[in-house]
């Protein structure tokens, strides 16, 4: 499965971006669990937030909660993270990953394939 993310770049602090992520390859789309996670310079990488294969299963992170939406359109082989009221502290570079009928786990080692990630810069 080959993962490409598209849509970062910089917003002001209160600003909205949509990320989204193309999958092709691999077995159907509906059958992997979706995940986006981000690293910020000098941290580990975090889950964000993910979604089980089955849509039944959701994560988020405290730190997003309220805020980002993970959304996932099998038709198109897409997943998207719509996030809003950004914050400087939301300034990482952010990656899907799918894992195959897996739930929707925050642990990174559970999951298969990553894109090569983008870049979300949040000012204040």
């Amino acid at each position: 499965v080959q993962l490409v993310e598209s849509g970062g770049g910089s917003v002001q602090a209160g600003g909205s971006l949509r990320l989204s992520c193309a999958a092709s390859g691999g077995a159907r789309f509906s059958a992997y669990a979706v995940a986006w996670f981000r690293q910020a310079p000098g941290k580990e990488r975090e889950c964000v937030t993910a979604l089980s294969w089955s849509g039944g299963n959701t994560y988020s992170a405290d730190s997003v909660k309220g805020r980002f939406t993970i959304s996932r359109d099998n038709a198109k082989s897409a997943v998207y993270l719509e996030m809003s009221t950004m914050k400087p502290e939301d300034t990482a570079t952010y990656y899907c990953a799918v894992r195959y009928l897996g739930r929707g786990s925050a642990e990174d080692g559970d999951y298969d394939y990553w894109g090569q990630g983008t870049q979300v810069a949040v000012s204040s």
